[in-house]
């Protein structure tokens, strides 16, 4: 890991360029249901900063009808949608689904999936939003056929509301593997063409990205495990952009971290075993509990390590370790990565270089860098 600088510097924000066509730069966000009223207290203060309001979510059962996870009917969610609408911000919520059997199972089957999207469409219908955000995950790549046609009957019901998709991301075959790919690479859940026929708006995930990138593993020096690194996201949105016109491309950004345990390899590399998700408050709390000073890493995010010697639990005791001891220690280490309000600048930025129709942040819980509202404020 090469540190950019030391410290935690933070640049006035309040001056960032505006593109020539701010006025199209949508931005948005996600707000989860197990943090419903720290999320909504989170972004109402800044509601009109956002084009759109993701509720997150609905969730699919395994007999293939919705569930409520939010219970969109009670506060704090009124209270909210009222004041979304006023603002004339789009509420879409989500439903999210990540059981692939049970996917293949309901859209493979003809009676299921035209149930699923009539609910879909009435739900959306009676309730006043303005469109819904599909987020399945996990998909068998024998059910991509069949998700593609439940995405066109949806889109056939749903009239002049919104159909947002929401889809992991897609890193370059060349740099998933060191030489020949292994047999079926390629194969995908997911059909691009088909998405973009029957999507309004394509949110791609583009985090979590781990060690799955092998050229940007290999240029780095030290334990790198980004969450989002730009020259990682810059690959997923150019390939997703082949497909998907860049005018429905909305690039997701994380405000979220992970702890991971890291052990150097017998020649070269490491292997990482992650502990836990984690907000900024917590990575700093942490910091400074074990006297450490968070740096700005390779990929434009915060990080630290610190000697793991008999167990992960956190001690006043633990030893610190920074990146260039890191890279020399023998034993088991521990890796504190996360996103704050500079790398999504970062990530922002990148969006309008590359002429994306906006961002879309994943999460808004009240628990994110709080700093990250003067860079939405600013487009």
């Amino acid at each position: 890991m090469r540190p950019l600088s030391t410290g935690i510097v933070f640049v006035a924000l309040f001056f960032l360029p505006l593109g020539a066509h701010a006025a199209t730069f949508e931005t948005g966000g996600w707000i989860p249901y197990w943090r419903s009223a720290t999320g909504t207290q989170d972004v109402l203060p800044h509601i009109n900063t956002l084009t759109t309001a993701h509720p997150f979510g609905y969730t699919v059962k395994n007999d293939g009808t919705l569930y409520d996870a939010l219970g969109i009917d009670a506060e704090p969610w009124t209270t909210f949608i009222h004041t979304a609408k006023l603002n004339k911000t789009r509420v879409i919520p989500s439903v999210m689904w990540s059981d692939g059997a049970a996917m293949h199972r309901i859209l493979s089957n003809t009676t299921t999936r035209i149930a699923l999207e009539d609910e879909i469409a009435n739900l959306v219908k009676e309730k006043g939003f303005d469109g819904i955000d599909i987020d399945f995950e996990g998909k068998w790549a024998e059910t991509k056929d069949y998700f593609s046609t439940f995405l066109k009957g949806l889109y056939m019901r749903m009239g002049p509301k919104w159909v947002y998709c929401t889809i992991e991301p897609r890193t370059p075959i060349s740099s998933r593997y060191e030489g020949a790919p292994p047999p079926g690479t390629g194969t995908y859940a997911n059909d691009y063409v088909q998405i973009n026929k029957y999507c309004d708006r394509v949110q791609i995930m583009a985090y979590d990205q781990g060690s799955i990138d092998v050229k940007l593993n290999a240029a780095n020096e030290g334990p790198y495990v980004p969450v989002a690194d730009p020259l990682w996201v810059e690959k997923v949105v150019n390939l997703a952009a082949k497909d998907i016109p860049k005018r429905k491309l909305i690039l997701g950004i994380p405000t979220y971290g992970y702890e991971y345990q890291v052990t150097p390899l017998s020649i070269e590399g490491y292997s990482y075993k992650m502990q836990w998700a984690l907000n900024p408050e917590y990575a700093l709390a942490l910091a400074g509990q074990l006297g450490l000073v968070p740096q700005r890493n390779s990929a434009g995010e915060l990080s630290f390590t610190y000697l793991a010697t008999t167990s992960p639990l956190y001690t006043s005791t633990a030893a610190a370790a920074g990146p260039a001891l890191a890279a020399q220690n023998t034993g088991v280490l521990n890796i504190v990565w996360w996103s704050d309000a500079l790398s999504v600048m970062d990530k922002v930025t990148l969006a309008k270089k590359l002429g994306l129709r906006g961002v879309a942040v994943f999460k808004f819980d009240g628990g994110e860098d709080q700093r990250i509202w003067n860079v939405l404020d600013a487009y």
